[in-house]
């Protein structure tokens, strides 16, 4: 059965959410199972991460019956990696180097302790150790992280102190808000929560390989796609795969932003940005799309020929807020006029109509996002020169991102969407 949510920033679905939390594997028992696949060997193995045979056996059946499949065949020689012990190798040494890359980084930035922590000391740390700590930069307080991921506020704060021991850095500080992050920590936790998020995408490839498509896609909406980008390519991949779960988080582009880097989101759309506003992540262009100047019907400059920069300038606008690329096509609009009294900023959709039909105010907007009210005879573009307003719209994803198959799937329903309006479908 399709679920499609939709959500804010605050209550956006988290890849690391507290139920996805509580069901991730000892990291311990995913370096015992790492070792194995490249030594081909449970006795070679056990040598490397410092466990008994015994307890690698352990490891690796408890391992499993955790994803669901079994991950090695065994033989009299030693062992191969099953198809998906394969697949879940490939995400298993993906959270594991990302671990491993945001330990040095957190290293690199923070200066050591009166005692020195443990060299490598990613290798040491546990599960919950990596879960409180992306519990607490979550909430901002040990209490409310506790709760969030069902610990008792001691355990967590033992777990939080047993981190900084281990890595011999100034993690947390209290203030009078909570607790805060070093920078260490907050380079520590935006590598574990993409550790996790690679391994919820493993058990997700295993699923598919066995049959079960029970992935969920995770979309960042910029107000743009909403209308009809974001329907038509969340319907064509819900025709071909119905049990997909799909959710989408509204926010501001700076919001979005930082969940997508942060493994909240698998990807965003909407207007991409001139340049690129960060080096870990890259764009892809679906289409470009010209903004119009919108009114409703009956506007007095609705049907004017060639309607000038001073008749809009004599009406109240609503607009998007400072900083998105609509807001600077209006500022440059106006040039030496400057900006006309009364602005109402907002990104919401409906509130742009509710105030566009109640009043004489304009709106600068995209026509895909007003496809609708068009076709009903609610609002109508006006004769407005708006060369130059041309934006880029586009997918943006983390650069090192490999997505599953149903995600692959779902970025080719976007693109389709895409050509069908750069068609003007």
């Amino acid at each position: 059965m399709n679920e499609i949510s939709n959500s804010s920033p605050s209550s956006q679905p988290s890849s690391v959410s507290a139920s996805s939390l509580g069901a991730l594997p000892n990291f311990r028992h995913l370096r015992a199972f790492a070792e194995v696949a490249q030594c081909r060997s449970i006795s070679d193995a056990s040598t490397r991460v410092h466990l008994s045979q015994p307890a690698i056996t352990q490891a690796l059946a408890k391992l499993e019956e955790q994803v669901g499949a079994r991950l090695f065949d065994r033989h009299s020689d030693g062992v191969t990696a099953t198809e998906a012990g394969a697949l879940f190798l490939t995400r298993v040494e993906r959270a594991l180097s990302l671990v491993r890359q945001g330990a040095r980084e957190a290293v690199r930035l923070g200066a050591r302790k009166g005692t020195r922590g443990f060299a490598n000391f990613d290798q040491l740390l546990t599960t919950a150790q990596m879960k409180a700590l992306v519990a607490v930069s979550k909430a901002g307080n040990f209490s409310l992280a506790a709760r969030s991921i069902g610990l008792s506020q001691p355990t967590l704060h033992r777990a939080a102190r047993d981190l900084e021991r281990l890595s011999g850095l100034s993690l947390f500080e209290k203030t009078g808000q909570g607790i805060s992050l070093s920078p260490s920590a907050d380079a520590l936790a935006q590598a574990v929560r993409l550790a996790f998020t690679e391994l919820e995408q493993g058990f997700a490839e295993i699923e598919e390989a066995r049959g079960v498509d029970a992935g969920r896609i995770v979309v960042g909406a910029m107000p743009l796609p909403r209308a009809f980008i974001l329907p038509t390519a969340i319907n064509a991949l819900l025709s071909e795969r119905p049990e997909v779960r799909v959710s989408v988080v509204d926010g501001p582009y700076e919001d979005l932003l930082s969940g997508l880097r942060q493994g909240d989101l698998d990807l965003l759309v909407g207007a991409l940005r001139t340049p690129v506003p960060i080096g870990d992540v890259v764009q892809e262009a679906l289409f470009s799309d010209p903004l119009a100047v919108v009114a409703r019907i009956g506007h007095p400059l609705a049907g004017k020929v060639k309607v000038t920069v001073e008749d809009l300038a004599a009406y109240p606008w609503v607009i998007p807020r400072e900083g998105t690329p609509t807001r600077r096509h209006f500022t440059t609009m106006f040039g030496g006029l400057g900006e006309p009294q009364g602005l109402v900023e907002t990104g919401s959709p409906m509130l742009i109509r509710g105030l566009l039909l109640d009043s004489d105010r304009l709106t600068l907007i995209s026509l895909h996002q007003i496809r609708l009210e068009e076709r009903m005879g609610l609002l109508v573009p006006l004769d407005v020169d708006t060369r130059g307003t041309l934006r880029p719209i586009g997918v943006t994803h983390r650069r090192d991102w490999k997505p599953t198959v149903t995600q692959s799937r779902f970025l080719d329903c976007l693109r389709a969407a895409g050509e069908m309006a750069r068609r003007g479908e």
